[in-house]
């Protein structure tokens, strides 16, 4: 295989807390004000028992991840800009409530040097360790 910018097994780790100012600055930005996010005393009489995180939100999480792991390769962006292609197999597994603390970990699995793409495995932990999402991201490079 050519070089490429990433290669199998390059790989970023990120911890995130999740904060209620957080949350609550994602549902002003993203327009979802759902109870499951925003209505504390609505959601503690619920199944979750309080409030939980936007599962969007950890799709943005998973997007700080690939800007990490781009911004690593020196000159990145000299002869082409890498962009999401988007995203595949996302499953929120457990919910995450405010207050958990995620470890995030994006892992480059595949590189097609030939169609200038990466395929990479993300998967997000909790303070506990317990898995909570998972999903993959496809990352293209343009010329």
């Amino acid at each position: 295989m050519a070089d490429f910018y990433l290669k199998v097994g390059d790989e970023v780790s990120l911890d995130r807390e999740v904060t209620e100012q957080a949350v609550n600055t994602f549902a002003d930005l993203s327009g979802d004000h759902s109870p499951n996010h925003v209505d504390e005393g609505e959601m503690a009489g619920s199944t979750y028992k309080g409030r939980i995180a936007h599962g969007a939100m950890l799709v943005a999480y998973m997007s700080a991840c690939s800007t990490e792991i781009v911004e690593r390769v020196p000159n990145v962006r000299a002869t082409e800009t890498p962009v999401s292609l988007g995203y595949d197999g996302i499953r929120y597994i457990k919910p995450v409530y405010i207050g958990d603390r995620l470890r995030l970990r994006y892992a480059v699995k595949e590189v097609d040097a030939d169609r200038r793409r990466t395929r990479s495995a993300i998967t997000i932990t909790n303070q506990t360790g317990d898995l909570v999402c998972v999903g993959e991201h496809i990352l293209k490079w343009v010329s």
